[in-house]
């Protein structure tokens, strides 16, 4: 029988949660409703001159061609990141859950990546990929490939992906391995028994059981390519060249703290949470039908 938890005192709920209350009122409400009041403003550089344009900056917004084709890329950029993300990390954490001997070190290993800071992996990914003294790219010029991403749009735009999908492997990989671990043993032995052949008992009875991790891990991607992964543009490329590594988040950085337009940035930023609101809404309402719990 299950017995009931009874606080001693009636406040002692309240007390408990005030400080994650305050955590998200102080770094995520207050921010998402300053940047909201400052889309409707416009502003100079040194805030002197405040006006209410009220949806104008949104106007602007959706009529500059530069801004659409940054959501272009954008889109391409988080399926991208999230599928080169995914793909391995399950494949890494089937391998590392057949793993006998060396099972710790094996995955310790893997996991070292995620203790990496953004900006750091950004610069290894660059210094390999680096045309002058870089390995990986004399190995691509040994291959005959004119491998310069400071002048190749498409170059950059692939290194940036890389090293981002790089960067979130590890995270993946511990939940795809903990949802491995949790499969009952006896339910695959039972198949291989029937004589399900290994890809079979993965395909018909891993991975739907693996669904539920699966979809949070898509959702987490999602949002982290959006958002999380400004620090590895800004190390490898600063959004060039010409603008072809620019995606969404880099640009309302761009916009607002370089170029000093503040209400265009305000409300790039309110569009861009709204995107990722709204793809959030989405995958809950569809993706998650395919889900088995």
């Amino acid at each position: 029988m299950d017995r009931k938890v009874i606080f001693p005192h009636q406040v002692l709920p309240y007390w408990l949660l005030l400080p994650q209350v305050v955590i998200t009122l102080v770094f995520f409400i207050w921010p998402a409703g300053q940047a909201a009041w400052m889309s409707v403003l416009q502003q100079d550089m040194f805030g002197s001159s405040v006006d209410f344009v009220g949806l104008a900056n949104f106007r602007e917004l959706f009529e500059d061609p530069d801004y659409i084709a940054a959501m272009g890329r954008t889109a391409w950029f988080s399926v991208a990141v999230t599928c080169l993300a995914m793909a391995p990390a399950l494949l890494l954490a089937v391998m590392a859950d057949r793993v006998v001997r060396g099972g710790s070190f094996y995955k310790t290993a893997l996991v070292i990546p995620y203790a990496i800071a953004p900006a750091v992996a950004g610069v290894l990914w660059l210094f390999m990929f680096n045309p002058a003294v870089g390995v990986l790219a004399w190995v691509l010029k040994q291959w005959g490939i004119d491998w310069n991403p400071s002048l190749h749009g498409n170059q950059a735009m692939t290194l940036v992906i890389v090293a981002a999908a790089w960067k979130q492997i590890a995270y993946n990989f511990l939940f795809f391995l903990a949802g491995l671990q949790s499969i009952p043993k006896s339910l695959l032995e039972a198949a291989a028994i029937d004589g399900a052949s290994a890809s079979r008992r993965f395909r018909t009875i891993v991975l739907p059981l693996l669904s539920p991790t699966t979809f949070f891990l898509l959702v987490v991607n999602m949002v982290y390519a959006f958002f999380d992964t400004f620090a590895v543009v800004h190390a490898i490329t600063g959004g060039g060249p010409a603008k072809a590594t620019e995606i969404l988040v880099y640009k309302v950085y761009h916009d607002g703290v370089v170029a000093l337009n503040l209400g265009s940035s305000s409300a790039q930023s309110v569009v861009l949470m709204l995107i990722v609101i709204a793809l959030t809404f989405l995958q809950f309402r569809f993706v998650q039908k395919k889900v088995h719990y």
